[in-house]
Formats: structure tokens, C-alpha cells, sequence
């Protein structure tokens, strides 16, 4: 699934996978049938690793129907059939927990890149802000090392990778002499900085580099989990209901119950109301929607179904356009 550049990797991809076991000869130990799924799972997520907490929650899973403990399932042996829907039960459990929490990456392709090189103008104009960005002294002139900090500063946002994840970086500004003390006027820094971005463009288009963005997709998943706890659920009424208790009793119900989903919503599953336009959007129209009378919350049963009612249109409205919160911010 895709959004405005960035593609949101949620399970979707390997659910599609063939998950059909290379030839073996005899068993397998669970560590080696663990092996092989990343593998796969990589392959089909632009080379991502895995974060670990996903692959975590996925051995649970498979271990807790088997029985076993981690340390156990590793060494146990397995073959055929039973090493066949081992490797189907783990890789379908690791697109549940990308379901519920996906992530976030840049595809880099080399073709932002080129679009720059392609415009005069459009370069010329990236070339003249980095350059009066480096030069921070105001000379006129910046050693040809800056351009490493110029790459930094173009980022994944303008098609390059971190050089954490691309290495290949090092060896390119390496062979266009991108290295030293030597000065440049912005007309050299410019001339030097081109054929760079070209070989990176080149490179991208070659291989594809898939960055993890620090973003959070609110899906609605969370609020279906906190429904579906009747513990948690009734934790947040009497969150609510202490809420009123400590001097919000002036506020009619809509009110009271927007102020403390405003205020802690973000852990119950809710984008953060000042994140961005769209989540104080979405406020609005649950609100709008959900009929209330302007009476306190004084009744438990009552404020109970009314928070279930927001809570529950609030998941429709998620799950059917999911928010994206920067978590950088």
C-alpha cells in the first residue's frame, strides 16, 4: 500500500508470498526454519530487516501453539509437513503484527534524484540553497568536504539514502575527489556536486534502497483492541469518570469526553489531536456523528456507551483512512 511517496508496509505483501520450503535434506532445526522465513520475508520488503519486536511477537506466537519456549523451538527438529506450516504459521503471523502496526519506508529508485538533474533550473536552484546553507560564514567559498554534509542535508526526502544504509556513498564521493580541505565558489561546488547525484541516481535505479520512516500509522487497530479488553475498557471510564470528578463537572458530555480523548488519546490509539490537520478533522466528525445531550457524564452506564459509541466511530473512521503521525515531533 502506498501514500503520497511513502509505501506502508502492511502484511499485505507477505501474504502473497510463495511459502513453499527449498529442497531439504531430512530435517530442519527450528533456528534454520527461522532462518530461511526472515530470508523470504526480507526478499518480499525491499531488503528490510525485520524490526525485532515483530519477529519477536511472531516466534510467541508460534512457539505458544507448539508449546515450546524460544530456546526449545530453535533446537527442536522438524520436517515436511510439520516444517511447512511452521514457516506458514510464522510468516502470517509477522503480517498480523504489520497489520496491526506497519511500517513506514521511502523507496528510494534514483528517481527524485534524476528529476533535479534533469531541470537546469531546478538544479541550479538545489545546488545555490545547499551551498548557502554550507557556507555558514559567509565567504563565498566551502571546502569540498561539505559535500558530504550537503548529501546529509539533501536526505531521504529529496532521494538519498543515510549513508548508515547505503555505504556506497563513501566510495562515490571518494571517486570524484569529494574529499579534503580544498576550496569551491558555488559555481565549482555546483560542477562537482552533479555528476555525484548522477552516479547515486544510477545506482538507485539499480538497486533500491528502502529507508524506515519515523512515522506511525493510527489504523484504528489499537482502539479495536481496547473495545475488545473489557479490563482496559472499563479502566478508561473511570478515567473519565475521575476526570469529571476533579473539577470538569461544568462541561456538558461531548465536552468532557473530547477534552479527555484530546488529552490522552494518544494512548488509547489516537492520533494526537495537534499532530496535524487531518486528526483535528477527524475529532470534528466523530464528534459531529455521535448524538449527545448536553448534560454532565453523571451515570456510569451512561457515559460507559457513550465513550464506546465515540471509541467505536472513531476505529470505523481510522480503518477506513488511517493517520499518519510524524514521530519526530
Amino acid at each position: 500500500m502506498s501514500e503520497g511517496g511513502l509505501t506502508v508496509l502492511d502484511g499485505s505483501h507477505l501474504r502473497s508470498l510463495n511459502l513453499s520450503l527449498p529442497e531439504l535434506n531430512g530435517s530442519v532445526t527450528g533456528a534454520q526454519l527461522l532462518e530461511i522465513a526472515d530470508s523470504k520475508a526480507c526478499s518480499s520488503l525491499f531488503g528490510l530487516s525485520l524490526p525485532q519486536k515483530v519477529k519477536a511477537s511472531a516466534l510467541s506466537r508460534v512457539t505458544a501453539g507448539a508449546g515450546d519456549d524460544d530456546v526449545t523451538f530453535r533446537r527442536k527438529e522438524l520436517s515436511g509437513e510439520k516444517a511447512s506450516k511452521v514457516l506458514s504459521d510464522y510468516i502470517y503471523a509477522i503480517a498480523d503484527g504489520l497489520k496491526d502496526d506497519p511500517l513506514v519506508v521511502s523507496i528510494l529508485d534514483g528517481n527524485t534524484l534524476k528529476l533535479f538533474l534533469e531541470d537546469e533550473d531546478d538544479y541550479a536552484m538545489l545546488a545555490e540553497n545547499l551551498f548557502t546553507d554550507l557556507d555558514i560564514e559567509d565567504k563565498g567559498k566551502i571546502c569540498k568536504s561539505e559535500i558530504r554534509k550537503a548529501l546529509v542535508q539533501m536526505g531521504v526526502e529529496m532521494g538519498i539514502p543515510p549513508f548508515s544504509e547505503f555505504p556506497l556513498l563513501n566510495d562515490i564521493l571518494k571517486k570524484h575527489g569529494a574529499e579534503g580541505q580544498e576550496e569551491l565558489g558555488q559555481a565549482q561546488f555546483a560542477e562537482l556536486l552533479q555528476p555525484i547525484l548522477q552516479e547515486i541516481a544510477d545506482a538507485l535505479t539499480e538497486k533500491h534502497i528502502a529507508v524506515i520512516q519515523s512515522i506511525k500509522v493510527v489504523n484504528g487497530s489499537d482502539l479495536r483492541k481496547l473495545l475488545a479488553d473489557e479490563k482496559q475498557f472499563n479502566d478508561v471510564i473511570q478515567r473519565v469518570l475521575q476526570e469529571k470528578k476533579s473539577g470538569k463537572d461544568e462541561l456538558g458530555k461531548t465536552e468532557l469526553i473530547r477534552s479527555f480523548l484530546e488529552k490522552h488519546g494518544k494512548d488509547l490509539g489516537l492520533p494526537p489531536v495537534e499532530s496535524n490537520e487531518a486528526a483535528t478533522l477527524l475529532y470534528d466528525a466523530v464528534f459531529s456523528e455521535v448524538e449527545s445531550g448536553e448534560s454532565p457524564a453523571q451515570v456510569e452506564d451512561e457515559c460507559r456507551e457513550y465513550v464506546k459509541d465515540v471509541l467505536e466511530k472513531f476505529a470505523e473512521q481510522l480503518e477506513a483512512n488511517p493517520i499518519y503521525c510524524d514521530l519526530d515531533n
